[in-house]
């Protein structure tokens, strides 16, 4: 016998009405025997689909990525900051974090019992400061206008074996400075000592001040000094020289 394949319609819900027992369609809303109103069965709530866990928590790989991008960012800045390494101080000079300012390098005299001084200045946010160079002293020689003359002067210098060629050289703030060259003892940043030839290496403090490079010829009171000198001002500054530039100016353009 062949079998019908189809599937029957869903047969309907049969609701009694609760007046008079009336059977009912599933859709009336009357009964159509006594006229009472149906009572229709509560609908079923709605049915709130919630995201899974994974996409509404945030993923952790993300969050692990981040902290390591973060934490080797944080180490590249203190290694380019910290670090004395060629490759750092490469690093220091493009971001303009390390300077070289020339001080002095060029040779002069000076008079007898008398000093010469350079005054420099540091910008705010300089750290590491130090200043660097190296310096040579030698006696003045009179002019030789003959023969006779040129004899004497040899002579003159064969006697006097003990030419005195010494100079000396300070750093000193700019309140110091004051002291000093009233003739008054003073502390300095360095001091070379009564020396014919020398290396400056004095460190400063950081931040902004005044200071000076000072060569002095007081201790002679009748030989003048011809000095070569050759001395930078080496720092490092957490401020950008464009900062430093534009800072004065918008500051006294906000009227502060």
């Amino acid at each position: 016998m062949p079998t019908d394949s189809t599937t029957p319609p869903a047969a309907k819900v049969i609701l009694g009405c609760a007046k008079c027992g009336a059977s009912l369609p599933d859709e009336a809303q009357f009964c159509l025997k006594c006229g009472k109103p149906v009572s229709l069965p509560p609908k079923s709530p709605a049915v709130v689909e919630t995201l899974p866990p994974e996409i509404r928590q945030p993923r952790p790989r993300r969050r692990i990525f981040l902290g390591i991008l973060l934490a080797a960012l944080i180490a590249a800045i203190l290694w380019a900051g910290l670090s004395d390494s060629p490759s750092a101080q490469q690093v220091q000079e493009f971001i303009g974090w390390k300077h070289d300012q020339i001080i002095l390098d060029a040779p002069f005299s000076i008079g007898p019992h008398t000093f010469r001084y350079y005054k420099f200045a540091l910008p705010e946010g300089s750290v590491n400061v130090a200043v660097v160079g190296q310096f040579t002293s030698a006696a003045e020689r009179p002019n030789v206008g003959s023969r006779r003359d040129a004899t004497k002067s040899k002579n003159k210098e064969e006697e006097d074996v003990d030419v005195d060629n010494d100079i000396e050289v300070y750093v000193l703030t700019d309140s110091a400075f004051t002291v000093w060259q009233h003739g008054y003892a003073t502390s300095s940043l360095y001091e070379s000592g009564k020396v014919d030839e020398g290396s400056v290496q004095a460190d400063v403090p950081a931040g902004a001040g005044i200071y000076y490079l000072v060569f002095s010829n007081k201790a002679a009171p009748k030989a003048g000094k011809n000095v070569h000198a050759a001395v930078l001002l080496r720092y490092k500054s957490w401020l950008p020289e464009w900062f430093r530039r534009i800072k004065g100016p918008v500051l006294d353009w906000v009227g502060a």
